[in-house]
């Protein structure tokens, strides 16, 4: 439990600016994928706990958010089920965490995947598969998607 602890402490350390905060829950898979995910695509982490997106795709590099910036939810799983959404957003991104590999599983519009998803459930939030996201991706061939500029981390040496 100590390394626990220590890794977690550290990652609070490491990503202090970013406005995520690492606990030993949930939410340690949620901020790990959205720090990912703006390394990997070149984003803007909004304010932890944002409504409804976790970053901005900045139209130019002037650092300034404004309405043409593109908003983005990311989610994360580390498991084989699926993720879960409160709503539709502009543009989504999932990753999954299998294998000491991060994976990219879904990159397009958001209304695309919430069209998809499982009816609401008592909590408010609508899940949807892995599988489905993969397929959807496919499908989404056409549609607009981020461009990756940086690799995933590698978790193993």
């Amino acid at each position: 439990m100590k390394s626990l602890y220590k890794v977690v402490d550290e990652l609070n350390r490491e990503f202090a600016e970013e406005t995520r905060k690492f606990t030993l829950d949930g939410h340690l898979v949620g901020s790990i994928g959205e720090v990912v995910a703006a390394y990997a695509f070149n984003l803007r982490l909004l304010e932890s706990s944002s409504a409804g997106h976790d970053a901005v795709l900045m139209p130019e590099d002037d650092g300034a958010v404004s309405d043409h910036s593109t908003p983005v939810q990311i989610k994360m799983t580390g498991g084989n089920r699926g993720v879960a959404l409160y709503s539709s957003p502009k543009h989504l991104i999932v990753l999954q965490l299998a294998d000491k590999e991060f994976r990219l599983v879904y990159n397009g519009p958001g209304a695309f995947v919430w069209n998809k998803c499982n009816r609401e459930q008592k909590n408010g939030q609508r899940r949807i598969s892995l599988s489905e996201l993969r397929k959807l991706n496919e499908d989404a061939a056409a549609t607009p998607k981020l461009t990756q500029v940086n690799e995933f981390p590698k978790l193993t040496t």
